[in-house]
């Protein structure tokens, strides 16, 4: 693996691994040690990779899987706006290296990148501390392999005809991810990473199930509020922010044949990690 210039001029580090259990649980082990960062982790493959709300992550070689270790990257309240921040940097290197399927590319709230409709790479935000806050930033890309049993269809770069080594994907996304941070700067830009992000968001207007932790709403999703949260339009009026949940388009349910299950790989992240 290599680092962009403009990510080596500004300083960011580099970890390049084999075979480990995360690339988060990595960079936080590393932060526990002292490991200030910034600092890129990437691992060939993952025996433990984990995505949102601890779901199974099935990492082969052949995939990206990165974590960015940040110390004190902002006021703690602020940090989950990170997920907009990477997802945009996440879209802009899949832009770089697959520029003839870009319009495929859209941004999947909270924390996917689909490329045609299915899931091609995904984030998940870890911290740990406060004085000083330690943020892994995880990204998992499928460069060449995706699964084919999961609650969300699925693909990869190779199945959608673009040849990108996870090296090639890697290099643009921590060129990407400079540039992203120093729009957001600590929260202060988020304005802008909003409005850039939906820009490139798929489904606004379209009808949406949200599963929640203990319930589902079914409504519209009509953007983000000021602080990144969807606003769903509710069927019988009103709306409501929610700050966490998974997405699925109604159109999506009402055409699958039958619950699909097993578990992620490299495209819920979550990722990893």
């Amino acid at each position: 693996m290599n680092l962009d210039p403009a990510a080596a001029a500004v300083g960011i580090g580099l970890v390049a691994c084999g075979d480990i259990d995360s690339t988060n649980a990595e960079a936080l082990r590393r932060a526990r040690a002292g490991e200030h960062g910034p600092l890129w982790v990437t691992a060939r493959s993952q025996s433990a990779g984990r995505g949102r709300r601890g779901r199974a992550w099935v990492s082969p070689s052949g995939n990206l899987y990165a974590s960015l270790l940040l110390s004190d990257p902002s006021p703690a309240a602020v940090a989950p706006q990170l997920s907009f921040v990477a997802a945009l940097a996440l879209h802009d290197a899949a832009v770089a290296v697959a520029s003839g399927i870009a319009s495929g590319f859209r941004l999947k709230w909270p924390n996917d990148m689909l490329c045609n409709g299915a899931k091609v790479a995904g984030i998940l935000i870890e911290g740990e501390g406060t004085r000083p806050l330690a943020i892994a930033i995880g990204i998992g890309v499928n460069c060449m392999h995706h699964p084919e049993m999961t609650d969300y269809p699925a693909t990869d770069l190779a199945a959608s005809g673009v040849q990108a080594a996870p090296d090639a994907v890697f290099r643009a996304l921590s060129g990407a991810m400079v540039e992203r941070l120093q729009q957001w700067d600590r929260g202060a830009g988020f304005a802008s990473i909003r409005a850039d992000w939906l820009a490139r968001a798929s489904g606004i207007g379209g009808d949406i199930r949200v599963r929640l932790a203990e319930r589902e709403l079914t409504g519209r999703f009509e953007s983000l509020d000021p602080s990144g949260r969807l606003i769903l339009g509710l069927p019988g009026g009103g709306v409501e922010a929610i700050a966490a949940g998974d997405v699925v388009p109604l159109h999506q349910i009402a055409g699958a044949s039958a619950p699909r299950q097993g578990p992620s790989v490299g495209s819920d992240r979550g990722r990893n990690s």
